[in-house]
């Protein structure tokens, strides 16, 4: 075992030359996560809260393009948990990609986990969370990828950085309150406030003491590392009287451009400069909900998360921080829309896109809310659900990955559909309700190794429930290529896909009643997990999994699994098959 590492560690360094196409040298960094309750006081009252090594949002790592992270995780909470990379595409890797019941079984109590983290061709920011249940409300953190020594970023140096996380706050359980609404068929709980860098700031009541406050030198530029880690809902973020040049995005660079805002799903991570050029004083930094729901709905979380930005200096300060008033209104679609539409990589000759051209598998995906029939033990009843092409994700009672690499049937199967069972009006305003029932399963999607690929993702107002869908991909970026609202229409709408700079991400807003459509080559073998990444959505099964087999060659196959890999026993948390026990389906708006 003393010699695992380095033999683990020479596999991922042949995988990464295939990648970069040079032996560029990468270092390797040791981190221990130790998981464990400890006590938070926030919106008056004090909870127990599961974080990593007592801090929330968790550490920060640090690495440069194509280093490799050891992590090892040692679970001191009561249940068992898992954590994701979020945007690491761990090439040949999947054994650390983290999912539970997808490429491992939990981390029991008691029990460590190392996980190997190989950086390929990431660059920028992105972020760490923990993939169990919706224990990622408080386990979660940022990951920093500088460029590789000796290199610079493709903009002027900037004078410092700066980490923001957002995250939700809930006063209870969050946990045992959504395995009991998933239990009993209730609506899962909306967060209590919105959190920057683990406090809701001046808005929200025992807060303003504890406000974050970030101190910034009058005409120097700074580095802002965005992470939206709400759980539920995209955010809008500003600075008061400060413009925005977006620079980056999921781990990968984008063409600059100047905004007063920005918007950004959960999971996703923007790369912003800001410039200290207003008179000295202080100017808050804020952040709130972005919803796409009806407009009828108006039960979310309207809390206003602040941090203070404030200027060093020996002057009086002039009042009250200053607010932005750019920051949008909650249902500000336009603005949104304006803002996504901006976003281009910057395909430059340091930092080349491939977009695949010739694409030998399309798929046409719906992603709906659902009703579904189950049965209780005593007779069968209907409950609330959601669904990729009709069908609901139910995750198996062992790993998807082990099943496949040991060839272990009656764990999956591989009929996820490339097209919805039916054609009709996805965006129609009252949906026929002979569309409502979605089919249960684990049933994936296997993909030959190199094969380009393309896939629409169409938003559907089943129920009447439609809104934005921030769908992710594990081990993977993907090209944006096109969206927009309605129907897809594959003769007109791929005539105005912009296969030339398109932004490279791994997560994607499926527009409210729209579509997003994606590409890219199945080139990392293993097993990867495709979801919506707001969490009640992951809970009640709009998720799928892709299969990618081997290459045929050393170096475009699966590694081998680690002989230390958590075994499947029966966590102390609920898991997503009782989560179908009652037929009232309450808040379909969510």
């Amino acid at each position: 075992m003393a010699g695992l590492p380095v033999l683990l560690f020479l596999g991922s360094f042949l995988l990464l030359v295939l990648l970069l196409g040079s032996p560029a040298r990468a270092d390797e960094h040791y981190y221990d996560f130790v998981l464990r309750e400890s006590n938070f006081t926030r919106l008056c009252e004090t909870k127990s809260l599961l974080t990593v090594n007592d801090s929330f949002p968790g550490p920060v790592i640090t690495v440069h393009r194509g280093d490799t992270a050891y992590v090892n995780v040692h679970n001191h909470g009561d249940y068992g948990v898992t954590i994701h990379w979020h945007g690491v595409k761990q090439p040949g890797n999947p054994w650390s990609d983290g999912p539970e019941y997808i490429t491992q079984c939990p981390i029991e109590p008691g029990n460590n986990f190392t996980y190997m983290v190989i950086f390929s061709t990431e660059e920028g920011t992105l972020w760490w969370h923990a993939h169990s249940d919706w224990t990622r409300s408080s386990v979660h953190g940022a990951i920093i990828i500088l460029p590789p020594e000796g290199s610079s970023y493709p903009y002027p140096e900037p004078d410092g950085q700066q980490v923001f996380v957002l995250a939700s706050w809930y006063k209870g359980d969050v946990n045992e309150e959504v395995d009991y609404d998933l239990e009993t068929g209730q609506d899962t709980p909306r967060s209590d406030a919105y959190t920057i860098n683990g406090q809701p700031g001046d808005f929200c009541n025992c807060s303003r003491e504890s406000t974050v406050h970030w101190y910034v030198d009058y005409g120097k530029t700074y580095l802002i590392r965005l992470v939206n880690g709400v759980m539920n809902v995209e955010m809008f973020f500003a600075i008061g009287q400060h413009n925005l040049t977006v620079v980056g995005m999921d781990g990968s660079y984008l063409k600059p451009f100047v905004s007063t805002f920005v918007v950004l799903s959960p999971g996703q991570t923007i790369d912003l400069l800001v410039t200290a050029n207003q008179p000295l004083g202080s100017y808050y930094v804020a952040s709130r909900q972005y919803n796409t729901v009806r407009p009828d709905v108006d039960d979310y979380d309207h809390a206003n998360a602040t941090a203070i930005m404030q200027y060093n200096g020996n002057y009086t300060p002039s009042g009250a921080p200053i607010f932005p008033s750019t920051l949008p209104i909650y249902d500000d679609f336009v603005r949104a829309l304006n803002f996504t539409s901006r976003l281009r990589s910057l395909a430059s000759l340091e930092h080349p896109i491939n977009v695949p051209m010739n694409i030998t598998t399309r798929m046409y995906i719906t992603a709906s809310m659902n009703n579904v029939d189950f049965s209780n033990g005593t007779y069968t009843e209907v409950g609330l659900a959601s669904s990729l092409n009709n069908v609901s994700w139910l995750n198996p009672s062992t790993d998807v990955l082990m099943a496949y690499y040991r060839n272990i049937s009656g764990v999956y199967t591989n009929d996820f559909p490339d097209w919805p069972p039916t054609f009709y009006d996805f965006t129609a305003e009252d949906v026929d309700g002979a569309y409502n029932l979605a089919v249960q399963g684990a049933r994936v999607k296997v993909l030959e190794y190199n094969e380009q690929v393309e896939v629409v993702f169409q938003g559907t107002n089943v129920l009447d429930a439609s809104e934005d869908h921030p769908m992710h991909m594990h081990g993977y970026g993907f090209y944006v290529v096109g969206s927009g609202y309605g129907n897809f229409d594959n003769e007109t709408n791929p005539k105005d896909y912009n296969l030339v700079d398109p932004p490279e991400v791994n997560t994607v807003p499926v527009p409210k009643k729209g579509w997003a459509a994606i590409r890219f080559t199945a080139s990392n073998p293993g097993v990867w997990f495709w979801h919506c990444h707001f969490d009640r959505h992951l809970s009640w099964g709009m998720d799928t999994v892709f299969i990618v087999k081997n290459g045929g060659t050393p170096n475009t196959t699966m590694r081998d699994p680690p002989s230390f890999m958590p075994t499947c026993k029966s966590s102390l948390r609920l898991k997503n098959q009782r989560r179908f026990a009652s037929h009232q389906p309450h808040n379909l708006d969510s």
